[in-house]
């Protein structure tokens, strides 16, 4: 019998997990802690490791691993900066990721993020609190219809985003580095970022965290937008910068943001800082901008993905201890 561990386990996997590990016949041991240089003498006489890594994973456990005979690593989400791929591959190690769980649960977070900065839910929200009534133009809102919006990468995920908001009627323009020639039908490709972004009034990214694009908006990018469009970015943290986006507010070059990620989120995602402080002046800010809507990388979390990203890690994992690969490797 196989053994698999899984780290970063939540309460609401458990269920989950132990219903696969049933199915095929896998001793499974789990824990909430994370996989660090102090948890790694848990994995002595495991086969494989499944991981829900948010932060960086430590440069030192990739040779650990090897030690201790582990081939692999298999990530609980599509998301893979957190690991050095060319160090696991030096150390014989094969990490995988889980590339479609629900891209539908994020598509539609986004067009719920997106309807709630165009119809100022936020501020509504705000004269009511104070019961105050009234109608006035700054709560008044927009029609989603009426707009264009700018769709950066039309993969799993961003294809359901260019779909939704075509439903409502929008114009859609996209960019990514490979096209997707079905989707053309309701969107149109720009040859680059800046000709996609810069008549769009809600610009969404749906692109991974790569070395080319890290703070792919910055100062430069943000003075190419209309100053009433609006950023979503449901994705990764790593493709804003933040401090150029809160100047970019602040200097009226946008009109808001909706931000699912951040790009220093690990210390506090997933974690409950109730009654607890929090460090980090940037996050500080975001948390309080009157501009910015900040949800803590939730836009997946329905009770399909849970599942999904479960059974797609464990599953990963067990076919690299058969077979020594699996279609999910990413290095």
């Amino acid at each position: 019998m196989y053994a698999i561990k899984m780290f970063n386990v939540r309460d609401e996997e458990k269920r989950v997990a132990e219903d696969w590990a049933k199915r095929h016949n896998v001793k499974l041991s789990m824990s909430s802690e994370g996989l660090t240089a102090e948890t790694i003498y848990q994995l002595k006489d495991f086969d494989g490791v499944s991981l829900s890594q948010i932060g960086n994973l430590d440069a030192t456990l990739y040779e650990s691993l090897h030690k201790l005979g582990i081939k692999q690593i298999a990530q609980r989400s599509a998301g893979v900066d957190m690991y050095d791929l060319k160090l696991a591959k030096s150390n014989n190690i094969l990490v995988s990721n889980v590339p479609s769980y629900s891209p539908e649960s994020i598509a539609e977070f986004t067009v719920s993020s997106a309807l709630q900065l165009v119809r100022k839910a936020k501020d509504i929200s705000a004269h009511v609190d104070n019961h105050n009534f009234s109608w006035s133009p700054d709560i008044r809102g927009r029609v989603l219809g009426d707009m264009t919006i700018a769709v950066l990468g039309t993969g799993r995920i961003g294809q359901f985003v260019a779909k939704f908001f075509h439903g409502f009627g929008a114009k859609i323009v996209a960019y990514d580095v490979y096209r997707n020639d079905s989707l053309t039908s309701i969107l149109e490709y720009k040859d680059s970022v800046v000709d996609a972004i810069k008549e769009a009034d809600i610009i969404s990214l749906h692109m991974p965290a790569l070395a080319d694009n890290y703070h792919l908006f910055n100062d430069e990018l943000f003075r190419s937008l209309k100053p009433n469009a609006i950023l979503l970015n449901m994705a990764r943290g790593a493709l804003v910068d933040t401090e150029a986006l809160l100047r970019a507010l602040d200097e009226n070059r946008l009109a808001a943001a909706a931000l699912d990620t951040y790009e220093f989120e690990s210390p506090y995602v997933a974690h409950d800082y109730t009654n607890k402080s929090i460090k980090d002046e940037l996050f500080v800010n975001i948390l309080n901008h009157p501009k910015i809507s900040y949800t803590p990388h939730i836009a997946f979390y329905t009770d399909e993905a849970v599942e999904n990203l479960v059974e797609g890690g464990l599953n990963a994992t067990l076919e690299v201890i058969e077979t020594g690969t699996t279609p999910l490797s990413v290095n």
